[in-house]
């Protein structure tokens, strides 16, 4: 990279006496963008034509310099009018500028950054015109968005690994306009947990209704995609799931977390226990309850279950009974190693996602399509996967799960 020197700064900042003078639309920045990408153009066309401007190494070559022709762009400082050079011929195709663009590289990025963050057309363009000085219609916005449904597509078909350790199946409701009439349809997202411990979403679907006719069609789109088996699916309550998956994938554990209110997970089952306990005792409760879950076997479990409603019941005398009643939930999750437990009894890893998508698509009172509702969520995906990190439990997981499924958790190595 070349430095520029200290002379020629002095030179250009000469007249410098207020941030006008390099920030506005006459100033210093606007004026050397224009300047370099005229004189890159220019660089471009020599060599093009084989020869520098006014070389006598030009004459008689059959094409030569043919003027300028002005130009509009759009860069992230607003309008940039640019005179391009032209050879005769009409062979010179610019690269810097490429015919046909209206925009300089990273206008559409940051259109597309705006719309991922859950921004409307009408809000881009209402930003870039306050933020840029630049009027953008919706349809440009809408044309630049829709490219990204290319890049949806091949992510929906791409490859997936031969086997995916824990695979977690859950809904998102969104309001997308049908034939006129806006209704309230389910976008399911499966989010798995690979071999290595990365988070990674397998794909998207959106349709109406859950059922096994469903799910069948998504299982069997996994496995087209290279997916040959799944350790533990992990399901909050998808009607005819289990049937489904148990046609394709015959060796998965399906595990369903309790169900408590309408609502699944251990976490919501502590949530609703401590819903009865007053703040001071809390903290002197909570060690109590996760001393149930946490045991290592069923039936020492059912003991640490006793003990809390010896010590606890008289002045809590709900909150046992709820977790009897919830007991037959909870029993399937003693069967895996602790360091496995820790990341099926929740759901709370797919929770997390779904909680950032919402923020995505709270401002939006319906999608026009599946395919908008579809880009959208999409992009949010692609920006929340930026920020996920490994588990933490993974480490002594990895080891759990080579011994539990031996062959077929070595298979996702190969």
């Amino acid at each position: 990279m070349t430095t520029l020197r200290p002379e020629l700064l002095d030179e250009l900042l000469s007249g410098y006496e207020q941030p006008e003078d390099l920030l506005g639309e006459a100033g210093l920045f606007r004026q050397l963008k224009k300047a370099l990408l005229e004189r890159a153009l220019g660089a471009e066309l020599s060599a093009h034509l084989g020869y520098e401007k006014g070389d006598p190494a030009g004459r008689g070559t059959g094409n030569s310099r043919d003027g300028t022709s002005a130009k509009t762009v759009l860069t992230e400082e607003g309008e940039l009018e640019l005179a391009v050079p032209r050879d005769r011929n009409g062979t010179f195709e610019p690269l810097i500028v490429p015919k046909g663009a209206r925009r300089l590289d990273g206008f559409d990025e940051r259109i597309v950054s705006l719309y991922a963050r859950g921004m409307t057309v009408r809000e881009i363009q209402g930003h870039l015109q306050e933020m840029y000085g630049v009027e953008v219609s919706p349809d440009l916005i809408s044309r630049v968005t829709d490219a990204v449904l290319e890049e949806v597509r091949t992510w929906q078909t791409r490859p997936l690994d031969p086997v995916y350790p824990v695979v977690f199946f859950d809904a998102l409701r969104v309001k997308i306009r049908d034939e006129g009439l806006v209704r309230n349809k389910a976008v399911y997202v499966a989010l798995a947990i690979t071999a290595e411990g990365d988070k990674e979403v397998l794909g998207l679907w959106i349709e109406q209704t859950e059922g096994a006719k469903f799910w069948l069609k998504v299982m069997n789109e996994l496995k087209a995609r290279g997916v040959g088996d799944i350790l533990i699916a992990v399901v909050d309550g998808l009607t005819g799931f289990p049937d489904a998956i148990g046609a394709v994938f015959p060796q998965t554990t399906v595990q369903t977390p309790d169900r408590v209110g309408g609502r699944l997970c251990i976490v919501h089952l502590i949530r609703n226990s401590l819903a009865f306990v007053s703040w001071k005792d809390r903290r002197t409760v909570l060690p109590d309850i996760k001393a149930i879950y946490r045991a290592e076997t069923i039936e020492a479990a059912a003991a640490r279950l006793d003990e809390f409603e010896t010590e606890w019941g008289a002045r809590y005398p709900a909150i046992a009974p709820m977790w009897r009643r919830s007991w037959e939930h909870v029993v399937p999750m003693f069967a895996f190693p602790p360091a496995i437990r820790k990341m099926i009894y929740t759901t709370n890893a797919v929770e997390s996602l779904h909680r950032s998508l919402r923020k995505i698509i709270k401002t939006r009172g319906s999608f026009p399509s599946d395919e908008a509702a579809t880009k959208l969520l999409f992009l949010a995906i692609r920006n929340a996967g930026l920020r996920w990190k490994r588990p933490v439990e993974w480490t002594a997981a990895m080891g759990q799960f080579a011994i539990l499924f031996a062959d077929r958790f070595a298979a996702s190595a190969r």
